[in-house]
């Protein structure tokens, strides 16, 4: 099993939807990488059982945290709690690469 590993070969593009790639995933763990061209969405969703976070790698994002929305860029960090409706929308003009944490679910 490969335990190092580096995002940017992880990367990529889906034109119809935002790439998605796993880097590692346990019982205890999944851990991957979001990329959202300009524009593109990841839509309010939520996780009952399951806390998430997302680490802005490059780009700019507007996150929706339940009812508040807030911009993150390079070096921040978003925690969704689990049961809070979160999603988020790549507002600047190139790619926002996102590292993303999640417990999976039961």
């Amino acid at each position: 099993m490969d335990l190092v590993k580096t995002i940017s070969d992880y990367e990529g593009v889906n034109i119809e939807k935002f790439h998605k790639a796993t880097l590692f995933r346990s019982d205890a763990m999944l851990l991957g990488v979001n990329c959202l061209e300009a524009g593109q969405v990841q839509k309010a969703h939520d996780h009952a059982d399951q806390d998430k976070f997302y680490y802005v790698t490059t780009g700019n994002g507007r996150f929706q945290l339940g009812d508040q929305f807030i911009e993150a860029t390079a070096g921040q960090i978003v925690i969704a709690p689990a049961g809070i409706v979160h999603g988020v929308e790549n507002v600047g003009n190139g790619r926002l690469t996102l590292l993303v944490g999640i417990t999976p679910a039961p």
